[in-house]
């Protein structure tokens, strides 16, 4: 039976992504978890009501698994109103010592990912006046030395985010996206080479994440950035005010 809220989450089957789905299951929408852990995702839709939550694999990189898991989410839930673009990937260190495959990878993912998304679910959102909340970063505020094509790959996810937000106004859909700094999930316990991760720890959770991302889903006029705690909101402020080389050297002292 289709709910009234209904939500697909990519990156769904730890962290964040799973976090989220929780979240918005216990507000009583629809969830459709996808992932490529597919067995990760399904584990967790199993323990829920088929009414109330789907599940299966997804690559985001290939345009035609999105296209299949947006027909097989429609299929469950009647429709779609909420698209939240979170899988992503990223490797830390030097930038040269990192092989271009790896680099390439997470362009891939985090941004060609999110387009695909965006394109795929379109019509749906469109029909529901429903919108996408994309997964961005802290790091998507200032280029972040030793995660460079991370942050890279989150400006152009808060670049795409800012140019649908104004381009698909009109068709009723809207766009933002979210801005945690480190949290605490598998990826970032992994990361090994990051001065500003030892210097600033890690604060939030997946569960403080979920959180923003359900209050973007359900605000009447959402804004285009949402950070994530304060010193998040700190950061975005004091670099907004700052000229570039005050900022750069901010952001140096904290990141080299």
């Amino acid at each position: 039976m289709a709910n009234d809220k209904r939500v697909l989450i990519t990156g769904a089957a730890a962290g964040i992504g799973r976090a989220s789905a929780q979240a918005f299951l216990d507000a009583g929408w629809f969830v459709g978890a996808f992932d490529v852990d597919e067995l990760g995702v399904r584990a967790w839709a199993d323990a829920v009501s088929a009414d109330r939550a789907c599940a299966g694999r997804l690559d985001v990189t290939d345009s035609h698994q999105w296209h299949s898991a947006i027909a097989k989410f429609e299929a469950a839930a009647g429709g779609l109103d909420v698209l939240v673009n979170n899988a992503g990937v990223l490797v830390d260190g030097a930038f040269e010592t990192q092989a271009p495959e790896a680099h390439r990878r997470i362009v891939e993912v985090n941004v060609t990912g999110t387009m695909n998304g965006c394109h795929a679910a379109k019509a749906a959102l469109t029909a529901s006046g429903g919108r996408v909340i994309n997964m961005s970063s802290a790091s998507a505020l200032f280029g972040q030395p030793y995660l460079a094509s991370y942050s890279a790959s989150k400006f152009a996810v808060r670049g795409l985010t800012e140019a649908l937000h104004v381009e698909w106004a009109p068709a009723g859909v809207k766009v933002c996206d979210v801005m945690p700094l480190f949290v605490r999930t598998a990826m970032v316990n992994e990361m090994t080479a990051v001065p500003a991760l030892q210097r600033l720890g890690v604060k939030l959770t997946p569960a403080d994440v979920a959180r923003v991302i359900l209050r973007a889903a359900t605000a009447r006029r959402p804004r285009i950035h949402y950070t994530v705690g304060p010193r998040t909101a700190a950061m975005k402020l004091m670099l907004r005010l700052s000229p570039d080389r005050i900022a750069a050297a901010v952001n140096a002292s904290i990141g080299r």
